[in-house]
């Protein structure tokens, strides 16, 4: 069994009601974390971990949910930002010539506030409290999307490649306080986000998948987790893709 050095580390799990949040937050407390699992919808904390209901858009919310588990267990050691939303759709749509409908502000404000501000007020609340400790890690939720982009999806790859962005600001600007940052970009993932499309997107989905079949929650867990560890000590400012291989234009 590898090592991971996460035994009796605090980790923020944003977005942990459901799916890869959820899974996170529970494989960081197979591996001996004191979890703090933040969400907007209610939820059972982990065993040995507490639940907050939190708002990542609102500065002061995350401010004082920050401050709360300091005063309780010290430190933040690890932070997951997890939370993500989708508000899909075109950015301009035509139906038989005629303009049919538009990606409007509200769509794409409401996207980039939790997808992408919501990361930026998340690691600015936690990032001093790293450095009061000596060090900690920043790992970030992107997608695929983020590199490739997607159809329909203009909100949403804006804030994954943004998120991409800061990842690389922040691992410049926090390497010297001991403070890796890296983001993760998931492929074609089974969540409740996914199960709701339509049979031939999941299957078209599952054709750009080399390996040929969707990934699970635990398999970005268990990457969240071994950039984290020990293990992965001298990674900073990348972005580990864990897609089956997914590719586009097959």
């Amino acid at each position: 069994m590898i090592e991971t050095g996460l035994q009796g580390k605090v980790v923020i799990v944003t977005g942990a009601a459901a799916g890869i949040g959820k899974a996170t937050a529970q494989r960081f407390a197979a591996e001996g974390c004191r979890v703090a699992s933040w969400d907007v919808r209610e939820q059972e904390p982990t065993p040995g971990g507490l639940f907050r209901k939190v708002d990542v858009t609102d500065g002061a919310q995350v401010e004082a949910a920050v401050e709360d588990l300091v005063v309780r267990w010290g430190t933040v050691h690890v932070l997951i930002n997890n939370a993500g939303i989708i508000r899909d759709g075109q950015l301009i749509k035509y139906k038989d010539g005629v303009l049919a409908g538009v990606m409007s502000d509200a769509q794409f404000d409401a996207l980039i506030g939790v997808n992408l501000k919501g990361v930026f007020i998340c690691t600015r609340a936690v990032a001093p409290r790293m450095i009061a400790s000596g060090g900690g890690v920043i790992l970030n939720a992107s997608s695929v999307v983020g590199i490739y982009g997607n159809f329909g999806q203009t909100n949403y790859v804006a804030s994954k490649a943004g998120v991409i962005g800061m990842t690389k600001v922040w691992a410049r600007e926090l390497g010297k306080y001991h403070i890796r940052v890296n983001a993760v970009a998931p492929g074609f993932i089974a969540t409740d986000m996914t199960k709701g499309m339509p049979e031939k997107i999941h299957a078209a989905l599952l054709g750009h998948t080399p390996l040929g079949r969707m990934g699970q929650p635990e398999d970005i867990a268990n990457a969240y987790v071994w950039l984290a560890s020990d293990a992965a000590s001298f990674i900073s400012g990348t972005v580990l893709s864990v897609d089956g291989g997914v590719v586009t234009g097959t």
